[in-house]
């Protein structure tokens, strides 16, 4: 989403949610993400999983030096090893050389998640090894740029959301769905604010 769509989809959350459009006053608009689709993207995600933004990104420019050509073929042929002493455990080499293997073995097409529906889309990526929702929901977002996603399993955005509701007790998955659910059709505009007022919002 550019950022005038953000802009129409939050001041139309904004008018259904005092809360939001309290903090909305306070951190206003957040700014855009969005990432290339395609295998590049889907190894990030896995680099990404349950570690900080500067740690993904230091190891993402460590296996950029060793794929100057990001492609599924090139990471079959990396010596055994490599992917580990760039920074990735051994679990997300895993990941990753079984991605490969999958889009070289034709099992899996990611040209073919733009015309497939959101369910569906997430139900393709989730099927493989080391996808989980968290992962699908974040790529139909940033680089599908699906409007209505909000990846719950996001601790950031459950403790932002809980914080913006006035909650105390941190909100589980189910829970945080459930109070975005009016959100909807703009919940990934509404996820692009609750990251934006988890760093800025005022304690």
């Amino acid at each position: 989403m550019d950022e005038s769509k953000i802009k129409r989809h939050l001041d139309a959350l904004a008018k259904l949610d005092p809360e939001l459009r309290r903090g909305l006053k306070q951190v206003r608009y957040p700014a855009p993400r969005i990432r290339k689709q395609g295998f590049e993207t889907l190894l990030s995600t896995i680099v990404a999983q349950q570690i900080s933004t500067e740690a993904a990104a230091a190891i993402m420019h460590r296996v950029h030096a060793l794929l100057p050509v990001m492609e599924a073929e090139e990471v079959l042929r990396l010596p055994a090893g490599a992917l580990r002493a760039a920074g990735l455990s051994a679990r997300k080499v895993e990941y990753v050389e079984a991605l490969a293997r999958a889009i070289v073995d034709n099992h899996f097409d990611v040209t073919q998640l733009p015309g497939m529906d959101d369910q569906a889309a997430i139900t393709t990526i989730t099927s493989l090894k080391g996808f989980g929702t968290w992962s699908a929901e974040i790529y139909l977002m940033f680089s599908l740029q699906r409007t209505d996603i909000f990846p719950a399993g996001d601790l950031a955005l459950r403790i932002a959301l809980q914080k913006l509701k006035g909650i105390e007790e941190p909100l589980n998955d189910k829970q945080a769905r459930e109070l975005v659910e009016p959100w909807s059709p703009y919940r990934s505009a509404g996820s692009l604010f609750l990251w934006h007022y988890y760093r800025g919002a005022p304690t």
